[in-house]
Parts: C-alpha cells; sequence; structure tokens
C-alpha cells in the first residue's frame, strides 16, 4: 500500500527544516529550477523521456528481488515503477522529495499502478532523518544539478547505503547542447538559462563531474556512461531548455537576466526553429554514474 509521511519531529516537516530563526531554508526553495504546475508537469514527462536511460543504469546494477531502495528528489513520478519491478517480490521502494504536490502525485501514481511495495515521503534530501545503511540502492536523477551544495546529498545517499550497497544517478551537462542549423534566439536562450540557473545555485556542468564526486564521497568501482540524445520532432524532450526557461521566469525577472519582451521574442523564435524536422536538437548529455559503499573491510 502507498502512504505519505506527513509530520516528522518538532524541527522537522517530513524530514524537510524549517525556514525560521538561523534554520536551513526549506529544501523546496532552494530547487533552482522553479516550482509550478508547469514544472511538475515537465518531471512527470521526464519520467517517460529518460525511461531507457533508467533502465540502462539499473541493469548494469543488477537489483534483485527482496532489494531496497530510494529515489531522492523523486518528483512526480522519478523512478519508482522501475525500482518496484526490479525488488519484486519481497523488496521495498522510497520516494522522497521536497514538495508536497509531488509527494502526493507520486503516491497517487503508485496507487493507481498498485506498486503496493512503494512508499512515497516528504523530506529533505540533504537531510533525510532516514536510517543510516537501509538501502541496497540509494538514487537521485538530475537533482544535484538543481542545488547550491550538491556534495551534501551525496554524502546522504552514502550514508543511506549499506556497505556493499549502490549509489547511483543521472545528471545533465548542458555545455555540450546542439542545436543545427545555428540560430541567435537559441544562443541566447542558452545565454538567459544559463544566468538564471546558475545564479539559482545550479551547476549545469555537473555531469562531467559526477564520477569524481562519487570517488570523492567515498564510493569505489565507480563506473560512467554518458547519453547524447538527439530528439525529433514531436518529442518534448526536445524543446526541454525553452520550457525550463519559462519556468524560470521568476528568477530572471528577479535577477535582471532579461525582459519579458525579449523572453517572448527568443521563445518565439527557438519554438519555430525546432519545429522543424531538419533541425537536429540535443538539449544536453546526461551523464550516468554509479558505484558502490565499500564494506567495512575495504574501508
Amino acid at each position: 500500500m502507498t502512504t505519505i509521511t506527513g509530520q516528522g519531529t518538532d524541527d522537522h516537516v517530513g524530514g524537510a527544516p524549517r525556514a525560521t530563526g538561523g534554520a536551513r531554508p526549506d529544501p523546496a526553495q532552494v530547487y533552482a529550477l522553479g516550482a509550478d504546475q508547469d514544472e511538475t508537469a515537465r518531471l512527470q514527462r521526464q519520467s517517460d523521456e529518460l525511461r531507457p536511460e533508467a533502465e540502462a543504469l539499473l541493469a548494469r546494477i543488477g537489483l534483485r528481488p527482496g532489494d531496497a531502495a530510494i529515489d531522492l528528489g523523486c518528483g512526480p513520478s522519478g523512478i519508482l515503477g522501475l525500482l518496484s519491478a526490479a525488488v519484486a517480490p519481497g523488496g521495498r521502494v522510497v520516494g522522497l522529495d521536497a514538495d508536497p504536490a509531488h509527494v502526493t502525485a507520486a503516491a497517487a501514481a503508485a496507487g493507481r499502478s498498485g506498486l503496493g511495495n512503494v512508499k512515497v515521503i516528504r523530506g529533505d534530501a540533504r537531510h533525510t532523518g532516514l536510517p543510516a545503511a537501509s538501502f541496497d540502492l540509494v538514487h537521485a536523477r538530475t537533482l544535484l544539478v538543481t542545488i547550491p551544495e550538491p556534495a551534501e546529498v551525496l554524502a546522504e545517499m552514502v550514508r543511506l547505503a549499506r556497505p556493499g550497497g549502490r549509489v547511483a544517478g543521472q545528471e545533465p551537462d548542458v555545455e555540450h547542447a546542439l542545436c543545427y542549423p545555428p540560430l541567435s534566439a537559441w544562443d541566447r536562450l542558452r545565454e538567459i538559462f544559463r544566468a538564471a540557473a546558475t545564479r539559482a545555485g545550479a551547476d549545469l556542468n555537473i555531469g562531467r563531474r559526477l564520477a569524481e564526486m562519487y570517488r570523492q564521497a567515498g564510493l569505489v568501482d565507480v563506473q560512467v556512461q554518458v547519453h547524447a540524445s538527439a530528439y525529433p520532432v514531436g518529442h518534448s524532450r526536445r524543446t526541454v531548455i525553452p520550457d525550463l526557461v519559462r519556468s524560470l521566469r521568476p528568477v530572471i525577472a528577479e535577477r535582471g537576466v532579461a525582459g519579458d519582451a525579449e523572453l517572448d521574442r527568443v521563445d518565439l523564435a527557438v519554438r519555430r526553429h525546432l519545429a522543424r524536422p531538419d533541425t537536429l536538437m540535443m538539449p544536453h548529455l546526461l551523464v550516468a554514474a554509479w558505484g558502490r559503499k565499500p564494506e567495512r573491510e575495504d574501508a
């Protein structure tokens, strides 16, 4: 049965610190890519869009029936369905997200799909409050890219993994986006996106550092795979960058990165360009990394 947790301790709501006094900001407030219905819908689409890459990653890790897995920053769906199938029968899956709307959506989706071994909770991926060494796999996808101190989340991922367990994730590297034939409006849109996201604390090139960060966190047997996907007309990921810029409009306005008139102009030009079937679009590289938490005798 899928459940949603509510209150945690007096200092936490579902594991997320309250933003009062000298406390840390609420985890939902440090998410760099916006928090509106459009962003929620984009995350829901992303689960289907990146399913092949997630399946490839899980195939390499080799989860077994009876294992326990957690998807940190699962959003409204994440890879909960894939994890549920991989650990059945007898296994359990936890999805954790800071946004209560995402928690509700993920729990509802799991319920509709009959994923009785999935539990969805609200919490802070930096400090979950969950017991250490609880999971055979700790996973996060496109989460580290969105927060100012990704090493905090990675340290928590390692803490949650049992000795010999796996930590795995997928993060983008946006520097190598490709749009051909070239378009000046696309170049400007990328500039706006980079300025807004980085000022909000995101590292858009974190994909290239992922394996290095895993090793620095103490993981061993770290491996990496890079996906470079070009999306055709009609595929929703073809417009992921302009879609993200739309979600970031409040940040863009607040920081004076661009005005509404310019945003409207470049958005229209880019979407028209991407509607042409002869335009090649690769929005980013997607880097998958996975590593093993050492056994006690390995340490």
